[in-house]
Parts: structure tokens; C-alpha cells; sequence
């Protein structure tokens, strides 16, 4: 039960910092928009948006997690130092 909770924790640290670094990401490197524009960037984002929603939805309802996407890519290897994977 230890591991589990210690693995849903680093789950949650390392989604955080993700998250956290594209966020920074984007702030930094998006100029701002010129306000004739501003309508137009708005209503494509709220699409974009509403296929992100979807999108994630769809995701959550199989099952998927980033996580195991991770560890599929790059391999429970390098992922935590070569012990064993990070899927529950």
C-alpha cells in the first residue's frame, strides 16, 4: 500500500511540474495579440479548447494516462532509474 500512495504521489508531482512548465512555457514565449485580432484568437481558442475537452474525455474513459505514455516512450528504464515502472 506504501509504494502505491509513494507512486500516486510522484505521479501527481511530476503531472504537476508538467503542467507547471508549459504553462511557463507558453507565458514567456506567446507575444500578445494585437487587439484586431483578439476576437478572432478567442473564438479559435474556445474551439481548440472545446477539442481538448473532448479529447481528454475520451481519454479518461479508456483509461489512458500520460504516464503510461511515458513509460512506453522512453521505457520504466530511464524513467526512474531502472527499477520497475511506473503503471499501478
Amino acid at each position: 500500500m506504501t509504494r502505491q500512495l509513494e507512486r500516486l504521489e510522484r505521479h501527481g508531482r511530476i503531472s504537476s511540474e508538467a503542467l507547471a512548465l508549459f504553462v511557463r512555457f507558453w507565458l514567456t514565449s506567446t507575444p500578445p495579440l494585437p487587439d484586431a485580432a483578439r476576437a478572432a484568437a478567442q473564438a479559435k481558442g474556445k474551439e481548440r479548447y472545446d477539442g481538448f475537452s473532448e479529447a481528454l474525455g475520451r481519454r479518461v474513459a479508456k483509461g489512458l494516462t500520460l504516464a503510461d505514455e511515458i513509460v512506453t516512450d522512453i521505457g520504466p528504464a530511464e524513467s526512474d532509474g531502472g527499477s520497475e515502472p511506473l503503471r499501478d
